[in-house]
């Protein structure tokens, strides 16, 4: 996802330190914890602040670093976006696209999935426009029917992450732009995974995060669309089925995922790993995804 203000933060070498005393203070949130030492047992050669990989049949976990440090979390914000509307139903209704959303897209440079205001889209189709492409325009469009409102929107998504348990989680928007604050919208790993599992448990969700690409043909009342799945590890690591990726200058490459190999299941985060905007990173949840299904075999 792009952002408007892209922050570049140096550290001396790629992180090879494993007692990382990095901590990010999000707006109101409790001081965070610094990042937990690389366990010797764990995988080698992740470079993310804070990662986390558990079992997701039996919610044990398997590997984590700094599994409680908030950090900002990027688009994986839209998981819970969509965990909402899919809960809420009501996914073939129609509903038009605002014409704010383009003011909104480019005052933030923000991802986009190229909606056009006025067009009639379903809710299920807004739903591949918002996890496939990182769209904040198809995010925009459904807070803003489902809140109803924006900011109503965010105070139910933040009521349900405290229903889920999520207590170190605070959403400042619904599609993850570092906005009020770079760090204002944040969560932890180990919030995450709880995120991932319950958004995982929906069919609806599922089917969408396991997509490569959709096609919407051109229909009464919309244009033609054609989004591509940014997740880079759709296509490529044996038996990934999901789940999001995100960017931003204080979140770096982060990425919720999931995959299955040889009857297990396996579900896994990485917050702020190496990588720039251009391209998602998937080299730290290979890492360990091999990891784990090793360890599991």
């Amino acid at each position: 996802m792009r952002t408007r203000g892209r922050l570049t933060v140096r550290m001396c070498g790629l992180l090879a330190t494993a007692a990382l005393a990095v901590t990010f203070l999000p707006g109101a949130a409790a001081p965070a914890r610094a990042a937990a030492a690389v366990s010797s047992a764990g995988p080698s050669g992740v470079g993310a602040w804070s990662a986390a990989v558990e079992n997701a049949a039996t919610g044990r976990l398997l590997w984590s670093r700094g599994l409680n440090t908030e950090r900002p979390m990027a688009s994986i914000t839209k998981v819970m976006t969509a965990y909402l509307v899919i809960r809420a139903g009501h996914l073939d209704r129609k509903i038009t696209i605002p014409a704010a959303v383009t003011g909104y897209v480019r005052a933030h440079n923000a991802s986009s999935a190229g909606l056009r205001p006025g067009d009639r889209l379903t809710a299920r189709q807004l739903l591949d426009a918002l996890l496939l492409p990182s769209g904040a325009d198809a995010a925009y469009t459904l807070a803003k029917a489902y809140g109803p409102g924006l900011s109503r929107f965010v105070t139910r998504m933040n009521a349900t992450a405290r229903l889920l348990g999520m207590r170190r989680t605070h959403f400042s928007n619904f599609d993850g732009l570092p906005y009020p604050t770079p760090y204002s919208n944040y969560s932890t790993a180990a919030n995450l995974l709880v995120l991932g599992r319950a958004a995982m448990r929906l069919p609806a969700f599922r089917s969408v995060v396991a997509k490569r690409s959709f096609r919407l043909a051109a229909g009464s009342g919309h244009h033609a669309y054609w989004w591509r799945n940014l997740n880079p590890l759709l296509g490529r690591y044996p038996g990934a089925i999901g789940i999001k990726p995100g960017y931003t200058g204080a979140a770096g490459q982060c990425l919720l995922f999931e995959a299955t190999r040889h009857g297990h299941t396996v579900i896994g985060v990485t917050l702020h790993s190496p990588g720039s905007i251009r391209s998602v990173n998937p080299a730290d949840a290979t890492r360990i995804l091999n990891w784990a299904f090793s360890d599991l075999s």
